[in-house]
């Protein structure tokens, strides 16, 4: 792609979400939005592979479905009330309306099934924009329309997230497939805490931007695209392979990485909200999601594949880690023990 073209979509892509989570008016939101959305689709389709066009068409599709139900939610409010201000949201039925359109824009179970099939047509580099950048204007809506949402409705949806994202994702083989499942999952985890303590979901949010982007940035480092070549990937880049190890055991949840911390926020508040069995279930159900984070672990650092079919071994680059994953995964992995600064901050 030319170089100027590609950062034209990337001022886009950056203005579009500026927009959505600076604007009190439902209209600018929704034209952060459409920004947004019409910014990555070249940059999905950009190898013009018959996949990736088929994956920047469903994406298409179902953001635009979902920005007309946001703007028939306003419109709905509006029409009620009045009030064209984003925390002005009122009425019920604009609520579930909303509620059902940005879980649309989030791929929040029951509206999940486009996310793996899109992120699977895209290159690494567009996969961690799907998965991060572009989740943030829609999570920071949910966040200023939090008082208003009905919280039987976005529990019930959370639980169903973490369970379809870790029950889908186990027989995965392939990377981006494995990543757009535990996308899924950990939206469960920012939804079942969003009513009851939005800054939470804030925090929980840029917790796994950082791991999920610390993830696809050392994927991409290694040209890994399935599991198979990542149990050979320890050649090329021993060091890479078990940074990859640690952070994919913080974006399971284990302590005492960073991972761990969100978790253990999100299960107290609930529980201090006597939300005891939703705290039991959410929990229980992530256990599904450590067993393909560990296979993925496993197949990073293993140095003998397990089957005699042969794979090719790659050889070994003395190139110098790019800085950026390097900062990354160390904040992956070490951000535990100054949990009551950040529980200060929020």
């Amino acid at each position: 792609m030319n170089p100027q073209a590609k950062l034209v979509f990337i001022t886009s892509l950056f203005l579009g979400t500026t927009i959505t989570i600076s604007s009190n008016h439902w209209v600018m939101a929704w034209t952060g939005l459409e920004i947004n959305t019409l910014a990555i689709l070249p940059l999905i389709s950009k190898s013009h592979h018959p996949r990736a066009i088929e994956a920047a068409t469903k994406y298409f599709l179902v953001q635009a479905t979902a920005s007309t139900l946001v703007l028939f939610s306003s419109m709905t409010n509006a029409w009620y009330t009045g009030q064209w201000d984003i925390t002005q949201l009122t009425h019920p039925t604009s609520s579930l309306i909303l509620t059902a359109a940005i879980s649309m824009k989030l791929g929040l179970a029951p509206f999940h099934f486009w996310f793996p099939e899109v992120l699977q047509g895209s290159p690494l580099t567009t996969g961690l924009l799907l998965s991060t950048v572009m989740k943030f204007p829609p999570i920071t809506l949910l966040f200023m329309t939090s008082q208003a949402l009905n919280p039987t409705l976005l529990t019930t949806m959370a639980i169903l997230s973490v369970a379809l994202g870790g029950w889908m994702g186990l027989n995965q083989t392939q990377t981006r497939k494995i990543m757009a499942f535990s996308s899924i999952a950990h939206l469960g985890w920012m939804a079942i805490i969003l009513v009851y303590y939005p800054k939470l979901t804030l925090l929980n949010f840029y917790l796994y931007a950082m791991m999920t982007a610390a993830i696809f940035l050392t994927l991409n480092a290694t040209k890994v695209l399935k599991l198979s070549t990542l149990m050979t990937a320890w050649t090329k880049a021993p060091s890479l392979s078990t940074i990859l190890l640690l952070t994919l055991l913080s974006l399971a949840g284990l302590p005492p990485l960073t991972g761990f911390l969100p978790k253990w926020l999100i299960i107290q508040e609930l529980t201090k909200q006597d939300m005891a069995p939703a705290a039991m279930v959410i929990s229980l159900l992530s256990l599904l999601g450590l067993f393909f984070y560990l296979r993925l672990a496993y197949c990073a650092t293993i140095t003998l594949p397990p089957h005699t079919t042969n794979h090719m071994k790659q050889w070994h680059v003395n190139k110098p880690i790019n800085p950026s994953i390097a900062v990354l995964t160390t904040l992956s992995i070490m951000l535990l023990p100054i949990s009551p600064m950040l529980t200060t901050i929020i």
